[in-house]
């Protein structure tokens, strides 16, 4: 996780999800390479200082199924939404 104060109740979320929370060390992008990624993805739809405030809900849920339907070369060309209904199955 990063350091900023959207993470500030990691232990409820660490507790909730059972999973141990790791933080990256502050401006070490590497550390969190696929957040990186999956960002610089979110950014080819909407672009730096963009207002939040002008971005429909439906739009971020088109952007969220093509992100999840995107083959990852580190995942062996699965999708995303393929892995996650996998492991609900």
């Amino acid at each position: 996780m990063d350091n900023g104060t959207e993470f500030a109740a990691h232990e409820i979320i660490a507790r909730e999800l059972g999973a141990t929370v790791y933080f990256a060390h502050p401006y070490c992008s590497w550390e969190k390479g696929a957040i990186e990624k999956m960002n610089g993805l979110v950014r080819q739809y909407i672009p730096k200082r963009t207002n939040f405030r002008e971005i429909s809900r439906g739009y971020v849920r088109k952007i969220v199924e093509k992100l999840n339907n995107r083959p990852r070369k580190k995942n062996g060309f699965s999708k995303s939404a393929d892995m996650i209904n996998d492991k609900i199955a």
